[in-house]
């Protein structure tokens, strides 16, 4: 295997490569030539009718906001998160900015899979509310409680040292988990929110509104390019994931092996995805435009390589298993079926997204990817999910830590 170069190493933390080596391995499966699955583009059509027609429902008149965290917190059709905003009458534009982005890491930090059996019951409208939108709301009613401030005084916040002493009891707690009511991972979601504590501390920083500031400062001229944010993500809390790649000293979080990937060069075999980094960059873009920010370049961030996403296109054929035998075995998160998957995913959303906008004759300044991916392909990966699962759940079973998925 030839030497690892630090810097091609660090050139693994951006969107391009992420994009690169997903088409890299889309054209792998158009040749024939992966491990575990084909892709059938002839499929792709009846894919994209079926986003469009998911768009069209859920937004009629085309205005989709972008895929973040904050859709999450509107539950029985109230934003929760905009409750709380008026009711904590925060000091000015940047006080809400750091509140806005403690809430929004920690949320998206204990976002991965909760499983079909977990739910959580909203005090509002007294309806149980399970999966994405069910671990929104519980974490947005732990952050109100206080859970995450070292600070009575101060509630709504998010800071390293009551970060680092949260324990799983606490969580689970926060969660509503019973022998009834089993969330998937409640130890590896307050590990990860213990590391992140330690990283703040390690990083000099008191709290994830921090980066706020720092968004804040440095656009300039009131700009700000979303491949920035991903890279000061990238860097400011790359070190809380647990057990992944660190070679030629470059930590490389969300990256795993695939033995037909890059061969010969100094990244050979190496995939990278950053997909909670990147959903938790496309969650941070919205609290700088309250602020009055333009977040700029928001496409060169990529699809989100997750079950949803990668559900869909199995679910319709667009790739498909050789051995039909893997639907029914569980599968690492790093095991080259994953990686495969996941690959395929962030290259054919890529696809699905330029062929939803010549359909509906958009630019990809009118709807970027981050925009299909809430219209459309999320919410149809849920719902071919529901139709064809009971419980909705995603047409692998991926053995997670919490982190990934």
């Amino acid at each position: 295997m030839p030497d690892r170069d630090p810097d091609a190493l660090r050139l693994l933390l951006k969107p391009a490569a992420v994009r690169a080596r997903a088409q890299e391995m889309l054209e792998l499966g158009l040749a024939g030539k992966l491990l575990h699955f084909t892709v059938r583009p002839e499929q792709l059509s009846a894919c994209v009718d079926y986003v469009l027609e998911t768009i069209t429902a859920n937004y009629p008149s085309l205005d989709i906001p972008f895929h973040a965290r904050w859709r999450h917190f509107t539950i029985a059709g109230i934003d929760r998160w905009e409750v709380l905003n008026r009711g904590a009458d925060f000091r000015d534009a940047a006080e809400r900015g750091r509140a806005a982005y403690d809430l929004a890491v920690v949320s998206v930090l204990l976002d991965a899979g909760a499983g079909p059996a977990w739910s959580y019951r909203d005090s509002v409208s007294g309806s149980q509310v399970g999966r994405s939108e069910g671990l929104a709301l519980a974490s947005l009613d732990m952050f109100a409680a206080g859970l995450f401030s070292s600070d009575p005084a101060q509630p709504l916040r998010a800071d390293a040292a009551a970060l680092k002493r949260l324990d799983a009891a606490a969580l689970a707690a926060g969660f509503l988990v019973g022998p009834a009511n089993p969330l998937l991972a409640v130890e590896g979601r307050s590990a990860l929110l213990n590391r992140l504590g330690e990283e703040l501390e390690r990083q000099g920083m008191t709290r994830p509104g921090d980066l706020f500031d720092a968004f804040h400062a440095a656009a300039e001229t009131g700009t700000l390019r979303a491949a920035h944010m991903l890279g000061e993500v990238l860097a400011r809390f790359g070190g809380i994931w647990p057990s992944r790649l660190t070679l030629g000293g470059v930590a490389l979080g969300d990256t795993w092996r695939h033995p037909l990937i890059a061969p010969g060069t100094s990244t050979e075999g190496l995939v990278p995805f950053h997909k909670l980094s990147q959903w938790l960059t496309y969650s941070l873009i919205e609290p700088l435009e309250w602020a009055g920010v333009s977040v700029i370049d928001v496409d060169e961030l990529t699809g989100l390589p997750e079950y949803r996403n990668g559900g869909l296109l199995l679910d319709l054929g667009v790739i498909a298993l050789k051995d039909e035998a893997d639907a029914g075995r569980r599968h690492e998160v790093g095991s080259t079926l994953v990686v495969e998957w996941r690959a395929l995913t962030v290259a054919l959303l890529d696809e699905i997204g330029s062929l939803v906008r010549r359909r509906l004759g958009r630019t990809r300044e009118d709807l970027p990817l981050a925009k299909v991916l809430e219209g459309g392909t999320w919410a149809a990966g849920r719902r071919i999910a529901a139709g064809k699962r009971a419980g909705g759940g995603p047409p692998l079973t991926i053995i997670s830590d919490g982190t990934v998925f």
